[in-house]
């Protein structure tokens, strides 16, 4: 089957090589029409050290570009949660899963330029890569991102675009420029290579753990790139008999900005049409985003997954990074949101991702 980008919510198809960045009737972000292949887990331990190991799993085949991203650490942090590093990733966040993907597709597209938009860790990972692509990137950010994550993205040689305003602005300013020709938009929000690059998250803790899944998995949700790539590998493998049940995932938010949490709650399958685009202060700012384009299938695969939403305060934030730090890990404050959720769960098995690394942002300053 070929693959092709479909639209979610009307139905709309598009070949991958020639389709707009964002459903062209209702402006809305790409599923992949994509069909996964069984994963032989006895025949990995002899594949390439990186997500790349996947490959029937993955859109894309090898040989494709790589800095040696995945295969992060699983280590026990109490007797029922364990914390899988991915702060350890080549650009010291999880967002390499994805922008991996992106930047190989767009290097197999040969634009004249790559443009992203982030809150710092994406804009970092898609720069880096389509560095190591050879591709010009420019990527747009809110004025108020961490000054170390800026000067990553510069260090990569991408362009940088500060914007006036919230995470909402910046993404309007992104998608402007996308529209320009010969441009490739490497959206980690509206592209589904993505979520296909992220997916490997859940591949790699079904092949540390032996073939099996954690009873829950705790996720980090702003635009939900992480859960729904969870979310897609989970269903991939229960669906070819490779995990005899699915995990439950529990979805987590700072308090400050909780949209889906409160849409899930109330019982809704989508965010009010009035939610706007205003957010508050939080420390976790790579997961405030208030008005989330996906926020119907993120809140659809918690439910269905039997999960539910989780919100933490500020000071749980920064009381569980300097716990963290304390063992030994230094995780920025938005990458510890999953461990302020469910770091004193017992008996369920959980699994927390450790986000980004502390080096981007610095130790939350205290109140």
């Amino acid at each position: 089957m070929t693959t092709m980008y479909l639209c979610p919510a009307d139905g709309t198809r598009a070949p991958v090589a020639t389709a707009p960045w964002c459903c062209p009737v209702c402006r809305g972000p790409w599923d992949l029409g994509f069909e996964a292949a069984p994963v032989p887990l006895k025949s990995l331990s002899g594949r390439l050290n990186s997500l790349w190991r996947y490959e029937e799993a993955l859109p894309l085949a090898a040989p494709a570009l790589s800095l040696g991203e995945g295969r992060t650490p699983l280590v026990e942090l109490t007797p029922s949660v364990s914390a899988k590093l991915d702060f350890l990733m080549p650009t010291l966040s999880f967002k390499d899963r994805g922008a991996v993907m992106l930047a190989e597709l767009a290097r197999r597209l040969e634009p004249e330029r790559v443009v992203a938009d982030s809150s710092g860790n994406a804009g970092t990972a898609v720069a880096a890569y389509c560095a190591r692509a050879g591709l010009p990137c420019t990527v747009f950010v809110q004025e108020a991102t961490s000054p170390k994550k800026t000067e990553q993205i510069r260090a990569h040689g991408a362009r940088l675009e500060r914007v006036p305003g919230d995470r909402e602005a910046t993404a309007l300013a992104a998608r402007a420029a996308a529209g320009e020709p010969g441009t490739f938009y490497a959206s980690h929000v509206y592209n589904p290579y993505f979520l296909h690059g992220t997916k490997t998250y859940v591949y790699e803790l079904w092949e540390d753990l032996g073939g099996r899944l954690p009873e829950a998995i705790a996720v980090p949700v702003g635009n939900g790139t992480l859960l729904l790539g969870a979310a897609l590998a989970i269903a991939e493998l229960y669906g070819h008999g490779l995990i005899a049940e699915r995990p439950a995932l529990i979805a987590v938010q700072a308090e400050a900005v909780s949209p889906l949490a409160a849409a899930f709650h109330a019982g809704a399958d989508e965010l009010p049409a009035n939610s706007g685009s205003a957010t508050a202060p939080t420390l976790a700012e790579g997961i405030a985003i208030p008005n989330p384009p996906r926020a119907r299938q993120i809140l659809r695969a918690v439910r269905e997954s039997g999960g539910t939403f989780l919100t933490v305060t500020e000071d749980q934030l920064r009381a569980a990074q300097l716990d963290l730090a304390a063992r030994g890990l230094f995780v920025e404050s938005t990458g510890v949101a999953c461990w302020a959720a469910v770091g004193g769960w017992t008996g369920r098995s959980v699994v927390v991702p450790l986000c980004g690394a502390g080096a981007k942002t610095g130790l939350a300053p205290a109140r």
